[in-house]
């Protein structure tokens, strides 16, 4: 790749938060490619969990402030920042108050209050991509890890398609163990729609509530290439990116993984 900028947009990323399988993820993926010799920037979601004191947090004002609308309501947009060491990796923090707590939150919010859950993937997804449209910084890559992170390919290829930032960009999915119960608010198409897709791009059934399978299918429609980040995965959903010719990378444990997901960006 000519430009060696990455994006990462994460759902987890330890130290942050606590240990688990997709914090490690969110932390490993990024920290190998940019030791890779790549330009990395990785967004998350700023829960109520995350101590901001402990972890040097600090708000970005020249890049908060805008305002983002969710079914004709408007949501202000707080970016945070803090540099994770010793890699020197920039972090960025999605924050606002109508879908994340200030602070001494003791589990997430997309588990304590998963009735929000449609609304607060559209703003997370979109307050990332106008974040890095302020920063005049033109991604190669965006590579999506965890199902917070799942409409990116889908505002990225159709709502943002033409804009400067990411015309050129390559839009990764990663398919990793990870999922929520039940299904999302039964308005959640009706408000994609508000946003102006169409029936053609989304192609989910506007009376059938959207549960966690159908919403990576719609990531993965969307997607230029596809990776399987963890050894277990719903297979139904490679089997579904094979079948619509998706280019898709599976998991292998022997790999070095930051050169079999660097070869995977250059081929696509």
């Amino acid at each position: 790749m000519e430009n060696n900028k990455v994006l990462f947009i994460a759902q987890e990323i330890n130290p942050y938060l606590p240990e688990n399988p997709l914090s490690i993820i969110g932390r490993q993926v990024p920290q190998a490619i940019q030791e890779n010799g790549y330009e990395v920037r990785t967004f998350m979601p700023k829960y109520g969990m995350i101590n901001e004191r402990r972890n040097q947090l600090h708000e970005v004002i020249r890049l908060s402030g805008l305002n983002i609308v969710i079914d004709d309501n408007d949501h202000p947009l707080i970016i945070k920042v803090a540099t994770l060491q010793p890699s020197r990796m920039q972090i960025y923090f999605i924050d606002t108050e109508d879908y994340f707590m200030k602070s001494g939150a003791k589990e997430l919010e997309i588990r304590s209050n998963p009735e929000d859950n449609d609304e607060r993937i559209m703003f997370f997804v979109r307050g990332v991509i106008e974040t890095v449209k302020k920063l005049r910084w033109e991604p190669a890559v965006v590579h999506s890890l965890g199902w917070i992170a799942s409409l990116v390919p889908l505002y990225l290829k159709n709502y943002y398609a033409e804009d400067p930032s990411f015309c050129s960009s390559k839009v990764i999915f990663s398919l990793i163990d990870d999922a929520f119960e039940g299904t999302l608010d039964p308005r959640f198409v009706e408000k994609l729609k508000f946003d102006g897709f169409t029936d053609e791009q989304l192609q989910l059934d506007v009376n059938t509530p959207v549960d966690c399978f159908e919403l990576k299918k719609l990531a993965i429609r969307h997607s230029d290439g596809v990776i399987q980040t963890t050894p277990v995965i719903d297979d139904r959903l490679a089997d579904y990116a094979r079948q619509i010719g998706k280019p898709f990378l599976a998991y292998d444990a022997e790999a070095d993984m930051a050169k079999a997901y660097i070869d995977f960006y250059n081929a696509l």
